[in-house]
């Protein structure tokens, strides 16, 4: 046995069931030591697809996703990937292959120190420097990455040393107990409860992580609490919960803003800094606020808790529920604000206008995608389209990038999900300029199978700049592009491809494309002359209450 062939034994070991990757010169000899494993080798067309079909995977299963590269630019392509991951708290593990040790001391072709490299985009990352030590590095590198935070973390296997006889087997793996906040800490957190008299609950997708959606759904209910998420909290409270004030953080005011505003106490549940900073709803860090979650919180001059609840969520959520007392407290002033958000949702439903507005896009969307299907949105202007409209009744059915919040994502993103549940519809939802960022891998997705939509928020540009430009100098420059015709494109390929030249056909035509046994693309033109008019609707916002 050689340094490879253990390295894929312990990956067996992991439970790692695909690794996603580019073949390369320096990695011949894992390549071929997976010939002869179960894991599934999955060729893609670029690393940084590679990374995010990763990215994606552990996203929804909790599980290390799995990427390799070959040394120098696979190295760097697959990097954007893999910081993606570590910022949006998905377990993955980079694997690298390298030149031989006997070539690092001197200039050398493709030779790059991926160690240094790698630091500043994952939580740990190691070099293999003797083939005896292949076992504690492939178990230290799940475990960090599956542990919380979770993240992304690197392995470095120089090719001599995947050549190199080795005798060993892969590390126990060790099952990782619950950890339980103090019970001061429970009580300090009831009594803030009960002599608040309008709290708000942030939710944040750590909740998700620790599947306490039904925790949150049973303390929301029972204490008779508003909940808003995160674009990454979506789905924990099913979206058509009384109680559920939907998504903040668009980075400019809004309805929920008004909530916010007039909480006297946020209940921040598995809420992350990077989902959305504290100083955009918090500037002055005057805000009382409740930390539960599985970590501590990070420092922040506008996120300081008065009281942090430290260990398992859904544990926490119960024995906090068991000890507040509500009696003769008001319930929250937040009916009205409920009521003008969903308003403000349906007016879009028989909206007809050419090209497709936005939110009609979105609405229409949710009447074709069931409660259990899955949308994975790419980043750009329809990006905070779908964080502010499309509404879940479940967790993860809903995927957007908001840590590192990268462009390109949403295709990978959307093979990843087909293989994780092959049985759901699912819609990669993105711009044209995040499209052709990663829409060679359509091709993969042909190969593999993995039959899903992806929907072009078509607007000749780079929509979310453009629309800042506006905001902050009253004009744009330099974001404007020519497209291919994408149904030409989708055909090219051997896919299915459709472009939508009314409103009426739009819910047609997604229904048609998702109904296909290849993937589909849907060109549809969007009027993304509605991101300024949302955008002075927002300055001229006064809460009624």
């Amino acid at each position: 046995m050689n340094t490879a062939e253990l390295l894929v034994q312990c990956l067996e070991n992991e439970g790692v069931d695909y690794i996603f990757g580019v073949p390369g010169e320096e990695n011949l000899a894992v390549l071929q030591a997976l010939k002869k494993s179960s894991i599934q080798f999955i060729t893609t067309r670029h690393e940084q697809g590679a990374a995010f079909m990763a990215d994606v995977y552990g996203r929804l299963t909790g599980k290390a996703g799995v990427c390799l590269s070959t040394l120098g630019p696979g190295a760097t392509n697959l990097m954007t990937g893999v910081a993606d991951a570590n910022l949006d708290r998905a377990p993955l593990v980079a694997i690298t292959g390298q030149v031989g040790t006997d070539r690092m001391h001197i200039e050398s072709h493709q030779y790059l120190d991926l160690v240094a490299m790698f630091s500043p985009v994952t939580k740990w990352n190691a070099q293999i420097v003797r083939p005896s030590i292949t076992p504690e590095i492939v178990r230290k590198a799940f475990k960090l990455a599956q542990t919380e935070k979770p993240g992304a973390v690197h392995i470095d296997l120089p090719e001599n040393i995947a050549d190199m006889p080795v005798e060993g087997s892969p590390l126990r793996r060790d099952n990782r107990e619950k950890s339980f906040a103090s019970f001061q800490s429970i009580q300090q957190a009831s009594v803030a409860i009960s002599q608040a008299t309008n709290p708000l609950i942030l939710v944040g997708n750590g909740a998700i992580r620790a599947n306490a959606s039904d925790a949150l759904i049973k303390f929301a209910t029972e204490l008779n609490l508003p909940v808003v998420n995160t674009f990454m909290g979506k789905g924990v409270l099913p979206y058509t919960h009384p109680l559920a004030l939907w998504t903040f953080g668009l980075q400019q005011r809004d309805f929920i803003s008004c909530g916010i505003e007039r909480a006297d106490l946020i209940i921040a549940v598995g809420y992350d800094l990077v989902e959305y900073s504290p100083k955009k709803w918090n500037p002055e860090g005057d805000l009382p606020i409740l930390h539960i979650n599985s970590t501590p919180a990070e420092i922040d001059s506008s996120y300081i808790p008065r009281t942090e609840v430290v260990g398992d969520i859904a544990d926490s959520l119960e024995e906090i529920a068991k000890r507040v007392n509500r009696e003769g407290r008001p319930d929250p002033i937040n009916v009205q604000l409920r009521d003008e958000i969903r308003a403000d949702y349906q007016r879009y439903a028989d909206d007809y206008g050419f090209p497709v507005k936005p939110q009609k896009l979105i609405y229409d969307l949710r009447q074709v995608l069931g409660p259990e299907d899955i949308l994975i949105s790419d980043v750009g202007a329809h990006k905070m389209w779908i964080a502010r409209n499309y509404h879940c009744d479940r967790p993860n059915t809903c995927l957007i990038s908001n840590g590192f919040a990268s462009m390109g994502i949403a295709i990978p993103g959307g093979i990843a999900a087909k293989l994780v549940h092959p049985a759901r519809k699912v819609i990669a939802a993105t711009g044209d300029g995040g499209f052709m960022m990663n829409c060679q891998e359509l091709e993969t997705a042909l190969r593999l199978g993995t039959a899903f939509v992806t929907i072009i928020f078509n607007d000749g540009g780079y929509g979310l700049i453009e629309w800042k430009q506006h905001n902050q100098y009253g004009e744009s420059n330099f974001v404007h592009f020519n497209n291919p015709d994408f149904v030409k494109f989708a055909e090219s390929m051997g896919l299915k491809g459709y472009r939508v030249t009314s409103t009426e056909d739009l819910v047609p035509t997604l229904k048609e494309a998702l109904e296909q046994d290849v993937p589909a693309v849907i060109d549809c033109p969007v009027d993304y002359r509605e991101n300024l008019l949302f955008s002075q609707q927002t300055r001229d916002l006064t809460c009624s209450i």
